[in-house]
């Protein structure tokens, strides 16, 4: 386990050497307090082994690289296949077959230029996205980002939770209880953090394996299924959704909230420290940007197949099914529970509302018992890797933002205790169905989030001074901008939509309102701090941003004489 050490005001001008970043040219600002610039403590799980990358006997592209870079992206990717993004995928099947296809495939694509981003800031200044906003952002902002990250784990962790628990309670035939799956998932994280004892190539081949368990279950069940080929490539490719109603609508919305997760921008910008790059060279450095950048996208790609597999099996079995109808098929399965498919009263004409404990019965009753065990498995793997991912973020957050580390078992502990007391009390008290519902919540406060990730990691890399020659281009900025501008906007319709559907006393709508003006506030004070950092001096001549905004004095003179924390690499 790491040194907990943190580092005292007069350390602070050895950051570069701690991190492999040899800048002649960076300096601590002048009258900048510790707060700004203490120097962060190192790395969580790779502090005492690094990849090496092989020399190539020759120009150009090397599959020795590629392997050696391989390892960051594949543990990034495991956030887009947690037991969240798996319940959204069914439920887009469900309602809306296979038109959300394309919103899926887009929200994948806004992932990947966004973990490119990510990525490319580990790579080339040695700090994390949480040790930037440690030097770049003021104190309050910089506590009310990490709360709000904190948050976003913690939800994710007790979608794990509760995918975990579902997988336990179809794979023990359900003597074991939601309740006693929710309890279990204490000792089984703790048992699978142990494998990060035996080696960092180790642990990433134990992730590739968990992800090769979702792909093998998850494809098993396309290849029973038999789904419209054809109709999962229009579906892919065409961006529209004819005839959809309110609920399509949202859902299209909750896929942008269950794939993006906030917190894995801040995960990846420090897994890609694990390989050991020279940041001294140029050439080398845009190699690793290079290489981790096709690692993300083939483990992209290899999660957005799973998820795809996912909605085409939901798409053809459960689109416009009634509960009477699935409830007919689930008699010729006497040990299938076909009573969460009413076939009686108010309820057995309706279609049906599918969830992960649903998705399970109905493959158990339509394709054979076997079908119902594999996808508990493939539950359980993403259940299992995205707890053990959504660990390292929460420490790399801890780590970077407070200058802090904990032991991981008090990591695990602190978070695990957080997500699993309101999913525990849930379970014991009332039925499945409210943790489904609760599912719902947590997708959307993924995406409420997404914005505390994703401006902070669009303003540090098209900043000059923290990248260097290795800032965005005009294209990535405007993409990455608009990609925030829309998910703010998203999440504000999600917010009025939601509080429609409750009859909320007035006291309850004032508390959401002034919640609702907060969180813009927010955003604002985050986008004014990117558009400085994209070259806006001119906000720099009004006193409160002066003030307020601006982290450290080097922000303040981004136009005059730029300090790039990036290495003052050779030609």
């Amino acid at each position: 386990m790491m040194p907990r050490r943190s580092y005292s005001p007069s350390e602070a001008g050895n950051v570069n050497s701690a991190y492999n970043i040899s800048s002649p040219n960076v300096n601590e600002p002048p009258g900048a307090t510790a707060s700004e610039t203490t120097l962060l403590a190192g790395q969580t799980y790779f502090a005492d082994e690094r990849i090496r990358i092989p020399e190539a006997s020759h120009d150009g592209f090397s599959f020795k690289k590629l392997w050696a870079f391989t390892g960051p992206g594949f543990l990034m990717s495991i956030a887009y296949l947690d037991p969240g993004n798996i319940e959204s995928d069914l439920q887009s099947g469900t309602v809306a077959q296979y038109k959300l296809l394309w919103m899926l495939l887009s929200a994948t694509m806004l992932g990947l230029l966004m973990q490119r981003l990510s990525a490319r800031l580990g790579v080339v200044t040695g700090l994390h996205l949480a040790e930037m906003c440690y030097r770049k952002y003021k104190k309050v902002p910089r506590l009310i980002l990490w709360l709000m990250i904190e948050i976003a784990i913690i939800g994710s962790d007790m979608q794990e939770v509760i995918g975990t628990a579902i997988a336990i309670y179809l794979l023990s035939g359900t003597r074991i209880p939601i309740y006693g799956g929710v309890l279990i998932t204490i000792v089984d994280t703790f048992t699978f953090l142990m494998f990060d004892k035996y080696g960092l190539r180790k642990l990433e081949a134990f992730f590739g394996l968990l992800i090769t368990i979702m792909g093998v279950t998850f494809g098993y069940e396309y290849v029973t299924s038999k789904p419209n080929g054809l109709g999962v490539l229009e579906g892919m490719f065409i961006p529209w959704c004819s005839g959809c109603d309110q609920r399509a609508l949202l859902q299209a919305i909750g896929i942008i909230g269950a794939v993006i997760m906030p917190h894995n921008l801040y995960l990846h910008s420090a897994l890609v420290k694990s390989r050991d790059v020279d940041r001294n060279n140029k050439a080398k450095v845009r190699d690793a940007n290079l290489y981790f950048f096709i690692e993300t996208c083939i483990a992209l790609l290899v999660s957005f197949v799973i998820n795809v597999f996912v909605v085409a099996v939901f798409a053809h079995g459960l689109f416009q099914k009634t509960n009477a109808e699935v409830h007919k098929e689930c008699l010729k399965y006497p040990s299938m529970n076909a009573t969460v498919f009413p076939d009686t009263g108010p309820e057995a004409n309706k279609f049906v509302d599918a969830d992960l404990y649903k998705g399970g019965i109905f493959l158990g009753c339509t394709y054979g018992v076997v079908a119902m065990y594999v996808w508990a498995v493939g539950i359980l793997a993403a259940g299992q890797s995205s707890t053990m991912t959504g660990t390292y973020a929460g420490q790399f957050a801890m780590e970077g933002f407070l200058n802090l580390q904990w032991a991981r078992w008090k990591r695990v502990l602190f978070t695990r205790t957080i997500a699993i007391v309101p999913t525990f009390f849930l379970a014991f008290f009332s039925s499945i169905n409210d943790l489904t519902s609760m599912n719902d919540i947590l997708n959307a406060v993924m995406s409420i989030q997404l914005p505390f990730a994703a401006i902070p990691t669009i303003a540090f890399t098209s900043n000059p001074q923290i990248m260097g020659e290795f800032v965005n281009g005009l294209a990535n900025k405007v993409m990455a901008t608009l990609l925030s501008l829309v998910v703010i906007c998203i999440n504000t319709y999600t917010v009025i939509a939601t509080v429609k559907e409750f009859s909320l006393h007035w006291l309850s709508l004032t508390g959401i309102g002034v919640l609702g003006v907060c969180y813009l506030l927010f955003c604002v004070y985050l986008v004014v701090h990117m558009s400085i950092s994209m070259g806006s001096t001119r906000l720099l001549q009004y006193d409160l941003v002066r003030k307020y905004v601006i982290g450290t004095s080097q922000d303040a003179n981004l136009g005059v004489s730029p300090i790039s924390y990036s290495s003052e690499l050779n030609a």
